[in-house]
């Protein structure tokens, strides 16, 4: 004897609900792909139009005001942070079918520059990892890349010195700026915690967990590494060590996540710079990076900066750096609110290089 167990009408109605509202995603969705393959076609129109004038295919201000707009006329429920991810892919592709831009960037894969990178251009860009600060400098300045992304300072370590000192000599523009959140994991294949006895990672996560490595791992060796993708390279061959580096290194090198989110400190950030030849045009939110170096008599920085002042422009970095021509002599470097190309900003730079031994713009370029 066979028995029938009913189903409830609500149940049924649900069922019809569920599977109405599922075409209806199913509708939305084909017209996003074609919107999207349209607006492909569009750009691919504009990348010929830009071939023929030689224009930049990678135009950060364009992208800047895009996206600004888009804020604009986002009505919710879209988050912001999500809005952005979705564009940047869909700018991404469109700017690949234009013609493929190669990002130099501080290597291996799985560093926080490499996730800076994909987060700023997208995941779709063609990308090279180097070992070297110095080196993404060179291929840039030689034109090898169109341009390259390297770390500038630290909320809790400070300046990376090594960019700041290359700027002197180099002929790079700064195009853009990232500001990344960084947070660190420990990747592990031993199963407990008492079974690593070494840690690997670079000196400046060390230094950012130095207070969870003190409570949870105190007797392991600590082995600095070029880069925290390195470390994950590294720990993945040793079975009783781990390793301090993010999610994307996790990923790519496929290390299991022994505990999450060790930094000790939750404001953590990194600013990166894209680097590139040509200074990007003006979006009326900008920042303006200078170099410069004074005379080494009282009063000289004080007067320097005056202009500044003087024109009720925003400064928002100053940072300093031994002169390697000259014991005790330093070099300066200044961010400002503004564009070069707006008035007040070109008059104080006119008024300041009046006073300098040297000064040179590093770049205008959208606020991040």
């Amino acid at each position: 004897m066979s028995t029938h167990i009913a189903t409830p009408a609500g149940d049924d109605a649900e069922a019809e609900d569920m599977d109405g509202l599922r075409k209806t995603i199913d509708a939305i969705d084909e017209q996003i792909l074609d919107l999207i393959c349209t607006r492909l076609d569009t750009a691919r129109k504009i990348g010929t139009i830009k071939a023929k004038n030689g224009g930049p295919v990678f135009d950060s201000a364009r992208e800047a005001l895009l996206l600004s707009r888009l804020n604009r006329l986002n009505r919710g429920p879209l988050s912001t942070g999500a809005l952005h991810h979705i564009f940047k892919e869909i700018i991404a592709a469109s700017r690949e079918i234009q013609k493929p831009v190669t990002v130099a960037y501080l290597g291996p894969e799985g560093t926080f520059t490499h996730l800076a990178t994909l987060n700023h251009f997208g995941r779709g860009v063609q990308t090279a990892p180097l070992t070297r600060i110095r080196d993404i400098f060179a291929g840039v300045d030689k034109e090898i890349y169109p341009f390259g992304v390297v770390p500038v300072e630290n909320s809790i370590e400070g300046a990376v010195n090594p960019t700041l000192d290359l700027f002197w000599e180099s002929e790079v523009q700064i195009c853009a700026e990232i500001y990344q959140t960084i947070s660190h994991d420990l990747l592990s294949v031993a199963k407990t915690l008492e079974d690593i006895e070494v840690l690997y990672s670079h000196s400046h996560a060390f230094a950012q967990c130095r207070e969870w490595i003190g409570r949870h791992l105190p007797n392991c060796r600590l082995v600095p590494c070029e880069s925290t993708a390195l470390a994950a390279q590294k720990a993945l061959e040793n079975p009783r060590s781990g390793a301090i580096a993010g999610r994307e290194a996790a990923r790519i090198y496929q290390l299991p996540i022994a505990a999450s989110r060790i930094e000790d400190s939750i404001r953590n950030t990194t600013r990166f710079l894209v680097i590139g030849k040509k200074m990007p045009t003006r979006t009326e939110q900008d920042k303006t990076s200078l170099l410069f170096a004074t005379h080494h008599v009282p009063g000289a920085l004080y007067k320097v900066l005056k202009p500044i002042n003087d024109a009720g422009l925003n400064m928002v970095k100053l940072e300093s750096r031994p002169s390697r021509n000259e014991n005790w002599s330093y070099h300066f470097f200044v961010d400002i609110e503004g564009h070069i190309e707006d008035a007040p900003v070109q008059q104080a730079v006119d008024e300041m290089n009046k006073m300098c031994m040297m000064l040179k713009c590093l770049g205008s370029y959208p606020r991040a």
